[in-house]
């Protein structure tokens, strides 16, 4: 015979089985129904046999109500944020882009990305990476549209003719 896992007293059945009929996000509705079942006095197993979970992750879940509450019983997954912050302030790159407006520090008609890597690395006072330039460029809108080359050889007048109308 199964032991049944045995939940803190947070929250009534009735609250639980509340919490369980409100919840929206899909992972947290599956552990408020958990939680519910087993403080019906449901054993893990049977649980598992309903809810599809196995039977140690009941056991996580309802370890982590027991120690941190009720508040414990949200997604983590979509409540934090593991994208790193930008590396200029909104201040910084409305200055990178008065910056871009004029010439480059090199002299070239064009910014690159090593040169707006540089310019933030002056900014920032630590090295940056072209990679981050380049970001910055796009982040920006700053795409540099040169028209296509030609050919040395080419007749403007057979590709003239040649052209779809």
């Amino acid at each position: 015979m199964s032991r049944s896992i045995h939940l803190a007293t947070h929250l009534s059945v009735t609250e639980l089985e509340q919490r369980y009929r409100a919840a929206h996000e899909p992972h947290e509705r599956s552990w408020w129904q958990i939680l519910w079942l087993l403080a019906r006095g449901q054993t893990a197993t049977a649980i598992a046999d309903t809810t599809g979970y196995n039977r140690g992750w009941i056991g996580q879940i309802a370890k982590r109500y027991n120690e941190q509450g009720p508040d414990a019983m949200v997604n983590r997954q979509r409540t934090t944020s593991w994208r790193a912050p930008r590396m200029l302030s909104a201040a910084q790159q409305e200055e990178l882009r008065q910056a871009l407006v004029g010439p480059t520090p090199a002299g070239a008609k064009r910014w690159r990305a090593r040169d707006v890597a540089d310019w933030m690395a002056a900014q920032l006072g630590r090295p940056v990476a072209t990679q981050r330039g380049w970001d910055y460029l796009q982040r920006l809108k700053q795409s540099q549209q040169v028209p296509r080359p030609q050919h040395a050889l080419a007749d403007p007048e057979q590709q003239e003719t040649f052209k779809k109308r």
